[in-house]
């Protein structure tokens, strides 16, 4: 009976360590992101229903910090062999890491070499086009795409007596005037200046921000978004802000509040800012198309996105690249997608996913959550408005930011400002030309 037992429990010990080599047998694949708050506990629900799917392999989402502190720490972990298998950058550091050499290893050829079926063609042109290298390869995997969109306060527009929200620049106008007449505080403002009002506002009216396409052909590009259509533009809104139709917020979404609190009638920044404005606003709002600059454009021409890519590093096993591969198939599904794309307000990265929104009667239960989609995909994308591959663009931004705000508090004219943000970019843009030759 004694060794009975005995032979019970060696059997029960051999079973459940076992279990625990099964257990422990899925490969792991480290996923740094930038994602906090809310969105960092979706990217954990991705994570944990990828890893409850299957049984291979295991993703594991880490936290590194805001954009440029992920993408800082990936750099610094690569050259001490201590990188992750796939890290989210935003897509200003797109130059940066195609420059990272011998660092990354394509998305496309990820699936290719993982034998994982892949097809292009269902991603959105406007969202892929601004990841791909000049021969079409795919780089990395789109994952949080937004774009500008004008956000429009309802109740505000009816006692204000604006009957529709405005599609032109010369409307803009109109309509704040009317709203601060009706006793708002202003008419409008907007956050990620630099990305709504010059990297957008080039690609919208289809004209360059800079040359080479805008980066995409050659390090060896200069700036024009310093050229007169911008300058009038800029000038303009720097003039309206005397009479309050206009009022400065901050470089990227310190301004909400302006629009979620009743300050300002209408604010132009991402489309992913929906969840925020849903749980904040009091009021019914909505969301349209960014006015067009008749000035400049006989009609508009797309947006360009914002937000962030996945890329994949190199210096793992080939297994765990199988695993990295399984993900991105997953994260692409239709289902993942449209879950992703209602719950943030960053579009889905493909029609299919698009498609599902549809006839889950997303748009209708939620009029306007498809403006962003319809900007991104209103016309094939042209040189000028495929998106932007400017290197040290993340301390570029900084600059266009610093003569925007000397603009808008006095300091300096329009041209003034815009011509010194050029020639201080282009600065920038040789040091990165030089260390990248």
């Amino acid at each position: 009976m004694i060794i009975k037992k005995k032979l019970l429990k060696a059997v029960a010990v051999v079973a459940i360590s076992g279990f625990s080599a099964s257990a422990m047998a899925a490969t792991e694949v480290q996923w740094w992101h930038a994602m906090g708050g809310t969105n960092g506990e979706r990217v954990n629900k991705i994570a944990a229903d990828f890893n409850a799917s299957q049984s291979d392999y295991k993703v594991t989402p880490s936290y590194k910090g805001n954009y440029t502190e992920t993408m800082t720490a990936a750099i610094a972990a690569f050259r001490a062999k201590k990188q992750p298998h796939i890290v989210q950058v935003f897509e200003v550091g797109t130059a940066t890491m195609m420059a990272a050499k011998g660092a990354v290893y394509p998305v496309e050829q990820v699936m290719k070499d993982a034998g994982e079926p892949f097809n292009k063609s269902i991603y959105l042109p406007a969202v892929i086009s601004y990841y791909q290298t000049s021969d079409g390869e795919l780089l990395s995997m789109p994952f949080n795409s937004s774009t500008p969109v004008l956000w429009y306060n309802k109740d505000a527009f009816k006692k204000a007596g604006v009957k529709s929200p405005p599609e032109t620049w010369d409307e803009m106008k109109s309509a704040s005037e009317k709203l601060v007449a009706a006793g708002y505080k202003c008419g409008f403002s907007f956050g990620w200046q630099s990305w709504v009002m010059i990297e957008n506002y080039g690609a919208w009216n289809n004209i360059a921000m800079g040359t080479k396409e805008n980066g995409f052909t050659g390090t060896d590009t200069t700036f024009t978004f310093n050229n007169a259509k911008v300058k009038a533009r800029i000038a303009s809104i720097a003039d309206w802000s005397k009479d309050k139709l206009f009022t400065y917020g901050g470089r990227r979404g310190d301004s909400l509040s302006m629009f979620t609190n009743g300050e300002c009638g209408m604010w132009m920044n991402s489309s992913a800012y929906y969840g925020s404005i849903k749980k904040q606003a009091k009021f019914e709002f909505g969301q349209t198309m960014l006015p067009l600059d008749t000035d400049v454009a006989s009609k508009p021409q797309n947006s360009i996105i914002g937000g962030a890519t996945l890329w994949v590093l190199k210096g793992g096993k080939s297994d765990e690249y199988k695993g990295v591969a399984k993900f991105m198939t997953y994260l692409s599904s239709p289902e993942v997608q449209a879950w992703w794309h209602q719950e943030t307000g960053y579009v889905p990265i493909t029609t299919p996913a698009y498609e599902l929104s549809k006839k889950q009667g997303f748009y209708n239960s939620n009029p306007g959550t498809d403006t962003a989609i319809k900007q991104l995909s209103l016309n094939q994308p042209t040189a000028n408005s495929r998106g932007i591959r400017f290197g040290n663009f993340v301390q570029i931004r900084d600059v266009i930011n610093e003569e925007l705000e000397a603009i808008w508090n006095g300091s300096k004219t329009a041209s003034q400002g815009l011509d010194d943000a050029a020639s201080r970019g282009d600065k920038l843009l040789r040091k990165f030309e030089r260390a990248n030759k």
